[in-house]
């Protein structure tokens, strides 16, 4: 298996640039996913992992959920401050196992489509960090 495709939704990426989360952090945390290391799952290949705070510990930093399937992959949907929300609710969960199983299953034609569109962004994998 190789390096699994990484994607970040529009609300994502907005998220992430107001908190100042590098692409650096999301491949870190899809990588430790890869090895098994995941924080918490949801269930229906949607999993929570921690991100750090730049320049701070995983701890009292975000909490992303990503639609992941092994591999092939990742798509970073969703993200909370540990200190603003202490997690998300069940039908949250129930909306993100539900598109995970929309958006593991796209063809590549389609994921094309959707980040043409804006709607998602992809993780480019640098190899110089």
């Amino acid at each position: 298996m190789g390096q699994p495709k990484i994607y970040k939704s529009k609300w994502f990426q907005r998220f992430a640039h107001k908190e100042g989360i590098a692409d650096a952090a999301l491949r870190e945390a899809v990588a430790r996913a890869e090895k098994g290391l995941i924080d918490a799952t949801l269930g229906g290949s949607v999993i929570k992992q921690r991100v750090a705070r730049p320049g701070q510990g995983k701890s009292g930093g975000y909490r992303t959920i990503i639609l992941f399937r092994q591999g092939e992959r990742a798509f970073f949907v969703y993200g909370f401050a540990k200190s603003a929300q202490d997690n998300i609710d069940a039908n949250d969960e129930q909306g993100f196992r539900t598109l995970a199983k929309a958006l593991l299953a796209a063809s590549d034609e389609t994921l094309a489509t959707l980040v043409k569109e804006g709607k998602y962004l992809e993780v480019e994998c640098d190899e110089q960090e």
